[in-house]
């Protein structure tokens, strides 16, 4: 699929309170994606699956998610699926392996698309039920050299797909040719999902939306005496609330020391008077996430010290966001970032030594221990290259320049853990990082999270009205 021209716009009015309504299925799309990796396999077959239900306790399932390449080249959302597509087969370009229709299990768990919907409403070729994947797949395996397989999370399925194709390896070369090769799709399935169409750009946008009013509820919500899990209540109304499936993650709400644990999860400390509260939480609209961290006084009021390394972290945000352009190359908004938390840090009299000599010797990692971003998209940490196939004169693999309708996060941080030793008193506990969802466009980049108050200014005012 050619990428998105991603052209430049001028950021979007908030839709604060607007209720998002499922999107539709667009088999038009998904058959487009396909080709495209069609296109790219040659002569040869991939394989893609998604797992059952994950089990809870004793006869409960967590709520199903489906595999994120198997969603984004089908549209097809039940566990137990595998997705088949394949040069190496005369009829069959398209082929599921699912559930069948099952009218006793369908009256408690829901309704099944079955073989027929496979093919009727999904596109598909040909389909089989799963439990046929072992007896079928062999059909499948005919000129190609090479299997693309993913292997997933479900370590059962890449047993039994080992299994399955060292015996039809063993049988087919008794009379012909077999495959003797696995490669991961990544190359292939990251490639196509990094540049974003105007529709999953459309959805996160909207994704990027409902969290940034997730986050303005929070800040408007905060107080001493309350509970994270109170504030992690309202992001997650505001979630379903404006039709996002949920979290796109297990929401960080780190209030004190904290938020000075990188994924702090539990959320249940009690916030006191002079508090910082870091939340890094995002919703997933339409299989597309936001991803969105502030960081704010539970009192409304920024301390000095807490205004000082805040201060710090948003130029250093402010500096890498400039970087975000087409042609620069993925790493170097991280470098941005670094610089300018280095020399924040210099002038809070928290490091020694030069730029250079600080980068050298890393001193500056106890206060800041991860990069400035991600790619974003269909998964929070979106499974797409970072680096290219070639090398610079040092023998490291070159990153790869950003393009148009790429979409990336940026979020420098700074942590003040309460154990650090030789760290002024009025800084331990204090933990800021700020994060904002950007797309590249043509001339650009855009902040889909903008809505969301990151001035301290436009916080403490949010907070005291």
């Amino acid at each position: 699929m050619p990428p998105s021209t991603a052209p430049s716009r001028a950021a979007a009015p908030n839709r604060f309170g607007q209720v998002f309504a499922p999107p539709e299925y667009d088999a038009a799309t998904y058959r487009r994606r396909r080709q495209s990796v069609l296109d790219a396999i040659g002569v040869n077959t991939l394989v893609i699956y998604s797992p059952p239900e994950p089990h809870r306790t004793h006869d409960l399932n967590y709520r199903f998610r489906t595999d994120s390449d198997v969603y984004y080249l089908t549209g097809f959302d039940e566990p137990e699926t595998v997705v088949v597509l394949t040069n190496d087969h005369a009829e069959h370009k398209f082929v599921m392996f699912v559930r069948p229709r099952d009218p006793e299990r369908e009256t408690w768990d829901g309704l099944r698309a079955g073989i027929e919907g496979a093919k009727a409403k999904y596109g598909a070729d040909e389909a089989f039920p799963i439990s046929e994947f072992n007896a079928k797949i062999g059909d499948y395996f005919n000129r190609g050299t090479t299997l693309f397989f993913k292997f997933g999370r479900d370590e059962h399925f890449n047993q039994q797909f080992l299994s399955t194709f060292r015996a039809t390896r063993m049988k087919k070369m008794r009379g012909g040719t077999a495959p003797d090769t696995i490669r991961d799709p990544l190359f292939i399935l990251g490639d196509l999902r990094l540049m974003k169409d105007a529709d999953e750009i459309e959805r996160m946008h909207r994704a990027a939306d409902i969290g940034a009013e997730a986050h303005v509820r929070a800040m408007q919500f905060a107080a001493p005496g309350k509970y994270e899990f109170e504030v992690e209540a309202e992001l997650e109304y505001v979630f379903r609330r404006r039709g996002a499936y949920g979290s796109a993650y297990t929401s960080i709400v780190g209030s004190g020391a904290n938020g000075t644990i990188l994924h702090y999860n539990t959320n249940d400390r009690l916030m006191a008077d002079g508090d910082l509260l870091l939340i890094d939480a995002g919703a997933e609209y339409g299989y597309y996430a936001s991803d969105i961290t502030r960081t704010f006084p539970v009192n409304g009021k920024f301390s000095p010290a807490q205004k000082a390394v805040y201060d710090v972290v948003l130029a250093a945000q402010k500096a890498a966001i400039e970087v975000v352009q087409p042609g620069r190359l993925f790493g170097e908004y991280h470098q941005a970032a670094l610089d300018t938390l280095i020399e924040g840090l210099r002038d809070l009299k928290l490091l020694d030594g030069s730029l250079e000599e600080i980068k050298t010797n890393k001193t500056y990692e106890k206060f800041y221990m991860h990069r400035a971003g991600h790619w974003l998209g269909s998964d929070v940490h979106d499974n797409c290259g970072y680096f290219t196939s070639e090398f610079d004169e040092l023998g490291k693999a070159r990153y790869r320049k950003l393009e148009p309708g790429c979409v990336l996060t940026v979020e420098p941080g700074l942590y003040f853990a309460p154990h650090l030793e030789g760290v002024p008193a009025e800084f331990l506990g204090i933990g800021i990082r700020i994060e904002d969802d950007i797309l590249v466009t043509a001339d650009g980049n855009e902040n889909l999270t903008a809505a969301a108050p990151k001035e301290t200014a436009d916080i403490e005012a949010l907070m005291k009205k």
